[in-house]
């Protein structure tokens, strides 16, 4: 069936974040009195919510529901402050996306980053028309690797979930997108490798976003 719909994650696939990430939750253990983390490890605690991120990142001993209430209390106002320091579109994504909008298609995203963030992210570095839908993480919703978001998504689109492509950098999102029942891509300019990415049955495994063209065109 041909394709007329994209669901991209955001952190790692459209979005090079992982500096104001690591900066922004390094600050917060340092606020708290707890040693920090090097930047490349992130590339392995973020993608799965801010509560995960926190669980990773904080000393076993200091990891109650009430203290990663606190933790993330914190994590929210500082990366409110400096989310936007150094986080960029990687090179060639805002050219697949004029591409893939000129030719019809209705394009979404789809992210476990706290949803007020993942707006404001999309907002700033794509405009509020790029999209047709925006979903990040959302009271009540389930976060990936559940695909009831993804899901939630297709209806919204009016699309069949095989008229859908979903594309991401993790593992988290191939199974995503498969448990949806949709064609997933995994892209290798992101957080993750293509070991981890074919492991979790991706679809296709793209070096570049001109690639994810032909397959969506």
């Amino acid at each position: 069936m041909t394709i007329k719909g994209i669901i991209f994650d955001l952190d790692g696939t459209l979005l090079d974040t992982l500096q104001d990430l690591a900066d922004a939750a390094n600050a917060t253990l340092t606020y708290f009195g707890f040693p920090t983390h090097p930047e490349e490890s992130y590339r392995y605690f973020v993608g799965e919510g801010l509560k995960t991120l926190m669980q990773r990142i904080v000393p076993e001993s200091s990891s109650s529901d009430e203290d990663l209430s606190t933790y993330m209390e914190k994590f929210a106002e500082l990366y409110r402050e400096n989310w936007n320091r150094h986080s960029a579109p990687y090179q060639g994504i805002q050219e697949m996306l004029t591409t893939l909008t000129e030719s019809g298609l209705t394009l979404a995203v789809l992210s476990n980053k706290p949803h007020i963030f993942t707006q404001i992210c999309v907002d700033e570095f794509f405009g509020k028309d790029q999209f047709a839908f925006v979903y990040g993480q959302r009271e009540g919703t389930p976060k990936k690797p559940d695909p009831v978001g993804a899901l939630q998504l297709a209806e919204v689109m009016g699309l069949s979930v095989d008229e859908i492509l979903y594309v991401g950098d993790t593992a988290t999102d191939m199974q995503t997108g498969n448990g949806a029942g949709m064609k997933t891509i995994g892209v290798l300019w992101g957080f993750r490798d293509r070991e981890e990415l074919e492991k979790n049955n991706a679809w296709k495994v793209v070096a570049t976003p001109e690639e994810i063209v032909t397959y969506g065109v």
